[in-house]
């Protein structure tokens, strides 16, 4: 008998522990989210701000846009000088700008895993890439291109036929030349000097990425030259993580002061050789 009466209390007993259980659980579910959610509300800009610089992913071998120089070991070129106009109307200091080296292949997982707070590095504005970065307002047109030897018999996409043709990973550039160049035997490497490189090897015959990136290899070697025209349109936009539309407004905000004030276009002739068109 007294075994059949302490039945029902200990099922009292185990029923309250669960209920407080459950409640406690519930609150510090609650406060762990609420805890994290303002975390992730704060923008992008005020992390900026807080921080004290921009954190911008750039091309080290893109003479014109990016290219680290080996002797001083600083990074140069028209996306670096827009970074750090970007960093002076957000910090009112161009010099606080972190500079890390992304290649075609390596900048969108850079951005997702938040090395970098945005992409500035010839990054061609795609269908296929909006469903995984979100970019800015255009802020330089390009189109591809050819690169080969002065000599060269190749004059265009139609001499292409089994012929090697260097490009660069995860780049536009290897996807558009299979597409319009099937008999041609691509190779690619990990960035431009590799690619360019390989060609001055005898590698291959052509090398092929946007035109404004080959003419920076050519004003290194004058061996070279440009053929075919221009074959594709490619918008540069610069890439920030997918969903940060305030990021993305700001961003295209900067760019607007940049052009209105005529600083885009003084970097635009400093670089590139002319004011845009």
């Amino acid at each position: 008998m007294k075994n059949v009466l302490k039945w029902p209390s200990f099922m009292l007993v185990l029923i309250l522990s669960l209920v407080l259980s459950g409640c406690s659980t519930g609150e510090e579910s609650s406060n762990s989210g609420g805890s994290g959610g303002s975390t992730e509300a704060k923008g992008t800009i005020e992390q900026i701000k807080e921080r004290g610089k921009l954190i911008a992913g750039v091309k080290y071998d893109t003479k014109l846009f990016g290219l680290k120089d080996p002797a001083s070991g600083e990074v140069e070129g028209f996306d670096i000088d827009i970074a750090k106009a970007l960093a002076k109307q957000i910090l009112g200091d161009e010099t606080k700008v972190e500079l890390k080296e992304v290649t075609s292949k390596t900048r969108i997982p850079m951005l997702q895993n938040g090395d970098i707070d945005l992409i500035i590095a010839t990054m061609t504005i795609t269908d296929e890439r909006k469903e995984q970065v979100d970019f800015s307002d255009v802020y330089f047109e390009a189109g591809q291109s050819l690169l080969v030897k002065n000599d060269s018999a190749i004059t265009g996409l139609e001499s292409l036929s089994s012929v090697k043709v260097l490009a660069v990973k995860g780049s536009t550039s290897a996807q558009n030349i299979r597409e319009k160049a099937p008999d041609a035997e691509v190779l690619e490497f990990d960035n431009y000097q590799d690619a360019f490189t390989a060609l001055k090897a005898g590698k291959g015959e052509a090398l092929t990425t946007d035109n404004i990136i080959l003419i920076g290899m050519q004003q290194t070697d004058n061996n070279y030259k440009l053929v075919g025209g221009n074959f594709t349109s490619e918008p540069y936009g610069i890439a920030i993580r997918k969903g940060d539309t305030a990021f993305v407004e700001e961003v295209n905000s900067l760019l607007k002061n940049l052009k209105d004030s005529g600083e885009y276009d003084t970097l635009h002739e400093k670089w590139l050789g002319s004011k845009p068109e």
